[in-house]
């Protein structure tokens, strides 16, 4: 088995936050069920970081649209947390590269 590396940010939606779990190209044939992989990864950045802060920060720092990147967890197929390079989000990681200063 080969552990994958995917990225993790929450897209903020007028009615609600979403986990977005970016997959790469080349990933396992070991993983079956993107569902169960999603779940996994969301699971991981909830075990490392605080759910409240990390939303609060959103709400502070992102407007509708925008997507906060946490950062990558490393998964092997079988569910084994390999590696995560996970921070809260603050407005210097924000979506919008036309913002004004």
């Amino acid at each position: 088995m080969c552990a994958d590396t995917f990225g993790v940010g929450i897209h903020l939606t007028e009615a609600e936050f979403q986990v977005v779990v970016g997959v790469p190209s080349d990933v396992d044939s070991g993983w079956t069920d993107p569902e169960a992989f999603q779940s996994l990864v969301t699971a991981v950045v909830w075990d490392h970081l605080d759910r409240q802060r990390v939303l609060e920060a959103i709400t502070d720092n992102f407007r509708e649209g925008e997507t906060a990147t946490l950062g990558t967890v490393t998964l092997e197929p079988d569910g084994t947390v390999v590696s995560h390079d996970l921070t809260p989000p603050n407005s210097a990681d924000r979506g919008d590269e036309n913002q004004s200063a």
